[in-house]
C-alpha cells in the first residue's frame, strides 16, 4: 500500500513538473504565442471573407454572365457559344475574367464541345483536359469526348485509349454502352477482331435494353463471318 502511495506521490510529482514546464514555457514566450495565433485568426478569417465575398461574388457574375453563352451551346450555335455575340460574353471570356470560379472550369467543358462540333479538334482535347469534373455522367463524357477528337485527327490509339478511360469510369447506363460500342467499332476498324466482339458481347449481356444492347446483335454476327 505504501508503495503504491508512493507511485501515486511521484505521478503526482511528476505532472506538476510537467505543468510548471508549461507555463513557463507560455510565460517565456507569451508575444510570440500571441502573434502566431493573430496571425492564424487573420488567415482564417481572410479565408473565409474571401470565399464569402470575393469568391462568391465572381461566382454570380460568372453565373449571370455564361447564360448566353450555354443558351447558345443549346442550340447548337458553338461558334458565338465560344466566342460571344459582341453583347454577352463567350466561353473564352469566361474562362479568361473567372478563371477562379466554378463557372470557369465548366466553361471549359463546354468550350471543348464546341470545338469538337466545330471541328477544331485539338482545341477541344486542349480545354477537355484542363476541365475537371467528378460528375459521373460529365467524367465520362469529357474523357470519351477526347476519343472522339483523337479519333478525327486519325491517331487512333490515343482514340481507344479515352474510350476505355470513359468506360472504366463509374459505369452508367448512358454513356458506358455508348464508349463501349464506339471502342468496339474502332478495335474492329484496326483489325482486332477479337477484342472487339468480347467488347460487342459485353455491351450486350451488361446492357441489353440499351440503344447500343439493342443493335449489337447484326455487329456480333457481322465480327463472327470476318472470323470465319
Amino acid at each position: 500500500m505504501a508503495k503504491k502511495k508512493s507511485t501515486q506521490a511521484d505521478n503526482l510529482q511528476e505532472l506538476e513538473s510537467a505543468l510548471t514546464r508549461t507555463e513557463q514555457f507560455i510565460e517565456d514566450n507569451q508575444k510570440t504565442i500571441l502573434y502566431v495565433i493573430a496571425a492564424f485568426v487573420i488567415v482564417i478569417g481572410g479565408f473565409l471573407g474571401f470565399n464569402k465575398f470575393y469568391l462568391q461574388q465572381k461566382e454570380n457574375e460568372a453565373e449571370s454572365q455564361m447564360f448566353m453563352a450555354v443558351s447558345y451551346f443549346d442550340q447548337d450555335m458553338f461558334d458565338l457559344a465560344v466566342n460571344g455575340d459582341g453583347n454577352y460574353l463567350g466561353l473564352l471570356d469566361i474562362i479568361d475574367n473567372y478563371g477562379i470560379t466554378k463557372k470557369a472550369n465548366l466553361a471549359k467543358y463546354y468550350a471543348g464541345i464546341s470545338y469538337l462540333y466545330l471541328g477544331e479538334y485539338e482545341n477541344a482535347i486542349n480545354y477537355l483536359n484542363k476541365f475537371k469534373t467528378k460528375d459521373l455522367l460529365l467524367a465520362p463524357i469529357t474523357e470519351g469526348s477526347k476519343g472522339d477528337a483523337y479519333l478525327e485527327l486519325g491517331n487512333t490509339d490515343n482514340a481507344l485509349k479515352q474510350y476505355k478511360k470513359a468506360i472504366a469510369l463509374p459505369e452508367n447506363e448512358l454513356t458506358t454502352p455508348v464508349f463501349m460500342m464506339k471502342a468496339a467499332n474502332l478495335l474492329e476498324s484496326m483489325g482486332k477482331l477479337q477484342d472487339a466482339l468480347a467488347m460487342y458481347e459485353s455491351i450486350k449481356a451488361k446492357y441489353p435494353y440499351s440503344e447500343e444492347g439493342v443493335n449489337v446483335d447484326r455487329y456480333i454476327a457481322r465480327i463472327k463471318i470476318k472470323l470465319g
